[in-house]
């Protein structure tokens, strides 16, 4: 569970067009909320949302519970469209590895852990085959909390979701933390789906334009806002606009001038409006490209 949030912040400026949430998690909003805040719910988020521009997301099921999840929402929601996949973290668990990360945390094991992570990535297999799922993600590399064994872990099934997307023609969308290199030689070993995203673009200036010159996609969130993130600004100033994606990761990385407070896609509008600035792109122009982008990868 991550930290607690306090309330939900003011609603920004609309944007000029509309745009997409190219990754969020909307079913864990209610677990990182301190009592007394309330989630307004899946129907509710995604009309605030649409109200100030964002006209659609990409909501992401990242282990087992959530990947179910996130399908049958799909279903119920003509604006949201679903991705599936074992997170890295969830690997390890399925695995049966135990490893102390170095913040002193130990991750507790849930009972959907009981499952084999070859049972666990077969069932994703199965969710990913559904219509209404338009992307295989995240999967990649997580390396803050693993050592060894679970690098290993790690490193397999991120292979397995690979061949997953290209079996399916799907868009691949990558988790990197502090595994740059890895991921990438990663993706040249095996070679990577046709349409690769790295979410949430952690990366350098010199990393992403690697990342653009091998045709991968880089989508951006929160951090581009936080005033340390230099290096995430300097990447995301030499990204062609035509690989550049936008998300937010709610209801993590909530962009400033509200970090603390619980993120959701209604407040996407403020890192559009950073990368623009970042960028020099003139905004409508900008909402424009991401909005066509994001239709020609997940068909939203």
């Amino acid at each position: 569970m991550g930290r607690r949030r306090g309330e939900w912040p003011a609603e920004p400026e609309a944007l000029p067009g509309p745009v997409v949430d190219n990754h969020t998690h909307l079913e864990s909003i209610s677990e990182v909320l301190e009592p007394g805040v309330a989630d307004p719910g899946v129907a509710a988020q995604l009309q605030r949302a649409a109200a100030l521009g964002v006209e659609a997301v990409v909501q992401i099921g990242c282990d087992l519970d959530s990947a179910e999840v996130s399908v049958r929402w799909a279903h119920e929601h003509p604006q949201l469209v679903a991705g599936v996949a074992i997170h890295p973290n969830e690997a390890v668990l399925h695995a049966g590895v135990r490893e102390i990360a170095p913040d002193g945390l130990e991750p507790a094991p849930l009972p959907r852990h009981a499952r084999s992570l070859d049972d666990a990535i077969a069932r994703i297999a199965e969710l990913a085959r559904d219509e209404r799922v338009r992307t295989v993600g995240e999967t990649g590399l997580d390396f803050f909390r693993a050592g060894e064994q679970g690098r290993a872990v790690q490193r397999e099934s991120f292979r397995v979701h690979i061949a997953l997307a290209k079996e399916l023609g799907l868009p691949m969308q990558i988790h990197d933390r502090d595994a740059h290199a890895d991921v990438l030689d990663v993706l040249t070993r095996d070679g990577a789906p046709d349409v690769t995203v790295f979410h949430c673009f952690s990366g350098d200036a010199e990393m992403a334009a690697e990342c653009a010159r091998r045709g991968y996609y880089l989508s951006f969130a929160g951090p581009v806002t936080f005033g340390s993130a230099d290096e995430v600004r300097a990447a995301a100033a030499v990204v062609p606009a035509s690989q550049l994606l936008v998300e937010t990761d709610a209801p993590y990385l909530t962009p400033a001038p509200h970090r603390g407070a619980p993120n959701a896609p209604y407040l996407l509008p403020i890192t559009v409006r950073r990368l623009a600035e970042v960028r020099g792109d003139d905004l409508g122009a900008l909402c424009r490209q991401l909005r066509e982008t994001s239709r020609s990868l997940y068909g939203v």
